[in-house]
């Protein structure tokens, strides 16, 4: 995975395109050395603390400092997609599917934008280090008209789109507070930052809440639900789940009741099927999820699994109630009914710790492909 950086500085002129001055130059080009460094640690450390690492961090300068832009159109040149018109140089990406050719170096002599993009793509596919056999991009909604630009690119490479090059369009984050929307603004200064989403709910109902999401979808970010420990809150009820699971296994160490070799035919409840059948669904879901580059379908199916265990626990004992309730353990009469309608046999009780073993581990895995974690007590 790369993170792409600034895009190039030209130093030569300012804000209104009015020649700048070699002592501006040089202060400029002063302070971009050492203020890129400092954006860069912080961007890393929010990362690092949203549990999100790149093997590569890819500086787009680079590609023009390195020829990587000269020699990805003469790549393209070489194969008969790049010509010249009206003083510019254009792609010719109507030869793969474009609804028009691309201006790459603009009549001026500078590079269009498109032109980075180029380089950027040939470097990311062929590069000597580890080599990307699918670029997956994630552009906002306001880049929809890119899509053609981009499979045509992937074409004239002679790679094959929808195969080696994926691109998904996500949409906007709207977080909420109090029940309304918080109004932001990039110009105003009014924004919300993955640092202050952490800080407000913790780092694992921030990816939780932005993973359970279809990225076709605009995300709705409630602050105030997150931050609960209620059963409306979603990774809450997913997590507890867990820690649920958890708490049979010690209740069940304590009380001497082990699964091993424990007969699953026992699993004969209209509960017990439930559970089974959730069970079931999770490597067709885990593959199509990927497949499909959808999160959220492992955070749903984590919720209905939840949900189904939840429901599977009051029904169904695996450790008996006298065993585990010292009240209990005093009330003879409530001791006989529970041998009679929850005091599961020791194989029966082997079996469902069995299938209690199974949720909790489904329930882990699942939290953990999400980067949340998977509390063992709450």
């Amino acid at each position: 995975v790369d993170v792409l950086s600034l895009p190039r500085v030209d130093g030569g002129v300012d804000a209104d395109g009015n020649p700048l001055g070699e002592g501006d130059s040089q202060q400029r080009e002063e302070f971009r050395k050492r203020a890129v460094p400092m954006m860069f640690a912080e961007i890393r450390e929010s990362m690092k603390n949203f549990r999100v690492s790149f093997d590569v961090w890819f500086h787009e300068n680079s590609l023009y400092e390195d020829g990587e832009v000269e020699r990805a159109i003469a790549d393209l040149r070489e194969r008969g997609d790049i010509y010249e018109k009206d003083g510019a140089t254009w792609f010719a990406s109507t030869n793969h599917g474009d609804d028009k050719d691309r201006v790459i170096v603009k009549s001026d002599g500078n590079y269009a934008y498109f032109a980075a993009d180029i380089a950027y793509y040939r470097n990311k596919r062929h590069r000597e280090s580890n080599p990307a056999d699918v670029a997956i991009y994630m552009l906002g909604a306001d880049h929809h008209g890119y899509i053609g630009r981009m499979m045509a690119m992937c074409a004239a490479f002679g790679d094959e789109p929808g195969r080696n090059m994926q691109i998904l369009i996500g949409q906007l984050v709207n977080v909420m507070k109090d029940g309304k929307p918080v109004r932001m603004s990039k110009r105003a200064g009014n924004v919300v930052t993955i640092d202050d989403l952490v800080e407000a709910v913790g780092v694992d109902a921030a990816r939780y809440s932005l993973a359970r999401t279809d990225y076709n979808t605009p995300v709705d970010i409630d602050l105030d639900l997150l931050a609960s420990h209620t059963n409306e809150n979603p990774v809450y009820y997913v997590q507890y789940a867990h820690a649920r699971a958890c708490n049979v296994d010690r209740n069940a160490a304590d009380a001497g009741i082990t699964h091993e070799g424990a007969d699953l035919a026992l699993l004969d409840t209209e509960a017990d099927g439930e559970v089974l059948a959730a069970l079931a669904q999770w490597p067709a879901l885990l593959s199509l999820a990927g497949d499909l580059r959808a999160p959220h379908r492992v955070a749903h199916y984590l919720e209905d699994l939840a949900a189904t265990y939840h429901k599977w626990y009051n029904v169904e004992r695996v450790v008996p109630m006298a065993l585990t309730d010292p009240e209990e353990r005093q009330d003879d009469a409530a001791r006989e009914a529970l041998r009679i309608a929850k005091n599961p046999e020791p194989a029966r009780a082997a079996a469902r710790l069995k299938l209690n073993d199974a949720v909790r581990i489904v329930i882990a895995a699942g939290l953990d492909l999400l980067g949340v974690e998977a509390p063992e007590r709450m």
